[in-house]
């Protein structure tokens, strides 16, 4: 049953600092996150009759916002050749490299450590934010490639079809941006001892 009465000043300002969070952090651009997530609570205003209830009403508002980021990227990536690899991303590549020593075995300084519960990392708040700092240091490219198949979802097709990139450039690019994250939480989030600030 739709509960117009949930979208008030007071819930649209307790939810759009999120909303704003959230659309910075996919699109990398904050005017026009800032025009999503107003496009998103306008939406959510104007079709709250089509809120069944059947999610909670921050989930809906949300994914009302994934679509306009999804929206935004498609409209984005017409114009943006990102097959063009910058410096940043060959980094990426050179600092991977290291990992490893000539036989192709983890260099045991770089072999990675224990993530103890990963799951209930995820519930903590605190460790998206260390997320985002992490994602924030991705490369443009790579970070947006990762963004449109794990957080939007697309498939790996749509993605390469909408980049205009191969599969294996895709492929490449993510498996960066998967070692980038994984370097950058473990040792802003996972390394023992206290959590940075």
């Amino acid at each position: 049953m739709p509960d117009t009465a949930l979208i008030d000043d007071d819930f649209v300002t307790a939810i759009r600092r999120d909303l704003l969070k959230f659309a910075q952090l996919q699109l990398r651009d904050a005017a026009l996150a800032e025009d999503a997530v107003q496009e998103a609570l306008a939406a959510a205003c104007s079709g709250s009759r089509q809120f069944a209830g059947r999610a909670a009403l921050k989930t809906w508002v949300f994914s009302i916002l994934r679509h306009k980021i999804v929206d935004l990227i498609r409209q984005q990536s017409r114009t943006t050749n990102i097959s063009a690899l910058g410096d940043d991303e060959a980094g990426l590549d050179e600092a991977f490299d290291t990992l490893f020593k000539q036989n192709a075995h983890w260099r045991p300084e770089a072999r990675p450590g224990d993530w103890g519960n990963p799951e209930e990392a995820l519930r903590e708040s605190r460790f998206w934010e260390v997320f985002e700092i992490c994602l924030n240091h991705l490369p443009e490219n790579t970070a947006r490639v990762f963004m449109m198949r794990e957080f939007l979802e697309f498939e790996t097709a749509e993605v390469c079809s909408e980049l205009a990139i191969s599969v294996s450039n895709c492929n490449v690019i993510l498996h960066r941006a998967r070692n980038g994250l994984r370097r950058c939480l473990e040792t802003s989030w996972f390394a023992p001892g206290e959590k940075p600030c």
